[in-house]
């Protein structure tokens, strides 16, 4: 299925500054991997070395958290949204 990621703004130094990323793919996870293939900087920032996505990393699905659906198994659809949004740690 064709689907659009947004890239978040730290990341796009590792996209040639896209902001968006057009895929074909049938789950979260597929559509991630071929993200990190296609641009393998992002593959230390979004995986860990076990492949696992880093934990700080959250993956939306039209504005739904993927934790609380199916993960990376989550399927796509025609012209669905995932959108990255990495956590941002901080205080006073």
């Amino acid at each position: 299925m064709a689907v659009k990621v947004i890239i978040p703004s730290p990341l796009q130094q590792f996209t040639n500054s896209e902001e968006t990323v057009d895929l074909e793919a049938s789950t979260v996870g597929e559509a991630l991997s071929q993200l990190a293939a296609r641009y393998e900087g992002l593959r230390a920032r979004l995986f860990t070395e076990a492949g696992k996505l880093r934990p700080f990393v959250n993956v939306y699905l039209n504005e739904e958290d993927v934790r609380f659906l199916e993960k990376d198994a989550t399927p796509l659809h025609k012209d669905d949204v995932l959108a990255i949004v990495p956590t941002i740690a901080g205080g006073f």
